[in-house]
């Protein structure tokens, strides 16, 4: 239990979807798009009727399509000024008795800002990023006060407005407007959590924001207010999961959840109910992981999830099933390390997984992923600060952070588009505040 040794723990929502309207007796299609900066965006539907959305937020096709039609959602022409990158999930499918409301549409670009989490100065280090060398630079007013106590994690908001931290002695969750330099505010007074939050999430289409509760082994589920960025729990919230959750990740469509129990050696695995963002079990859950289950990635296409068992040594690999979520190990899962992996994250190519190790070694390692199998492969370890805890990759793909909690310092590290390997940039590692925990970058 060392991560939790370090800090001192023994042990009715209001759907944001679209209203859809019928036309010539079928059913529409329409979903949602985030993080949308530039101009130009043109979605299109089974190769015709384009659409073309101007800012975030909710988007529908025109042209209906009747019972059992297919449709099928692409990128017709990506946004500029800013080049952007957007990609489709959710997006084919059969038309059944109901409007097509779930497409979710996420548009990215080069980070612009990296926030690290500094649990032992109670503070968010802000820095801005090169995006040609990779270099950091603090921005003015860094690092800004927490507005809770031990804060351990945080998220920025797909659409790079808020940044939500968890603080785990408060029990609750800071949200902070981003500015236009990357500067922090409070948006309002902290959001109650469950006992000892630890992980913070919010799906894909901006609409709810996910707590792990690791002190009474809960997942509290919010909706959020997109204007203010303040959230307020949703019926049935918060919902019982296994022992010491410490981590979530949805699918890139924001279908199912995924949770890890450190103290299980498990992963919970839920449903999401669309438009209300509910839990439902999916069967079988919860899943076997390896010891301390601690971490957990999925890859871009929302194929494989990998877990980090820290106890365990081990790398723990899974396909998703498509249709239920539901987790099956690959062959020759859990891959055996030799060290203690903390943090796990794929990617935006889905091509590498990136592993934050610590014990004596103190290094970050990068494998290759065969599309065809979810398999591992070794492509490169370099060295680490202390105590390396995180491990996060830019949107680009083209750099990877790592916070070194007892180091007190955030490394920058270049990725080999073709190899994975990776390689210190220029001026690395940048100083944070006391004992940095998470890495958030928008």
């Amino acid at each position: 239990m060392k991560i939790l040794a370090r800090l001192g723990i023994l042990a009715a929502a209001v759907g944001l979807g679209v209203i859809a309207c019928h036309s010539g007796g079928g059913y529409t299609v329409g979903g949602t798009v985030t993080g949308l900066k530039g101009s130009g965006l043109v979605l299109q539907n089974n190769s015709g009727n384009d659409v073309n959305p101007k800012s975030n937020g909710s988007f529908g096709f025109s042209n209906a399509i009747d019972q059992g039609g297919p449709y099928s959602v692409t990128i017709k022409s990506q946004p500029t000024n800013p080049a952007q990158t957007c990609s489709v999930y959710n997006g084919s499918g059969t038309i059944g008795t109901a409007d097509v409301t779930t497409v979710v549409v996420t548009c990215t670009e080069p980070g612009r800002f990296a926030y690290v989490v500094n649990q032992g100065g109670n503070s968010i280090s802000a820095f801005s990023i090169n995006a040609a060398t990779g270099a950091l630079t603090p921005i003015a007013g860094s690092p800004f006060a927490s507005t809770g106590t031990t804060p351990v994690s945080a998220v920025v908001d797909p659409n790079g407005k808020y940044l939500y931290v968890t603080n785990h002695a408060s029990n609750d969750v800071s949200v902070f407007a981003i500015g236009a330099t990357g500067t922090l505010s409070s948006a309002g007074n902290p959001i109650a959590a469950g006992a000892g939050p630890f992980a913070v999430l919010v799906d894909p289409a901006d609409q709810f924001l996910y707590v792990a509760n690791m002190g009474d082994n809960t997942v509290s589920v919010f909706v959020i207010d997109g204007g203010t960025g303040l959230a307020t729990p949703i019926s049935g919230s918060p919902y019982s999961v296994g022992n010491q959750p410490t981590s979530l990740k949805t699918d890139p469509g924001g279908n199912y959840l995924y949770v890890t129990n450190y103290a299980d050696g498990q992963v919970a695995a839920f449903s999401i109910t669309a438009g209300a963002g509910s839990l439902t079990t999916i069967v079988g859950s919860p899943f076997a992981s390896g010891a301390g289950a601690l971490s957990v990635a999925v890859d871009p296409t929302g194929t494989y999830a990998y877990v980090a068992n820290e106890t365990a040594a081990t790398i723990s690999a899974y396909a998703i099933n498509p249709n239920s979520g539901a987790l099956g190990a690959l062959s020759g899962s859990p891959l055996s390390l030799g060290s203690n992996p903390e943090s796990v994250t794929v990617d935006p190519s889905g091509r590498y997984l990136f592993a934050a190790n610590i014990t004596a070694k103190n290094e970050v390692s990068s494998y290759s992923i065969t599309p065809s199998s979810g398999e591992l492969t070794r492509a490169s370890t370099v060295p680490a600060g202390l105590f390396p805890v995180n491990v996060v990759v830019d949107p680009s793909g083209k750099l990877a952070y790592l916070a070194n909690e007892s180091s007190d310092t955030l490394a920058v590290y270049s990725i080999d588009t073709i190899t994975g390997a990776l390689g210190a940039v220029a001026g690395s590692p940048f100083g944070t505040g006391s004992r940095p925990r998470w890495i958030a970058i928008d």
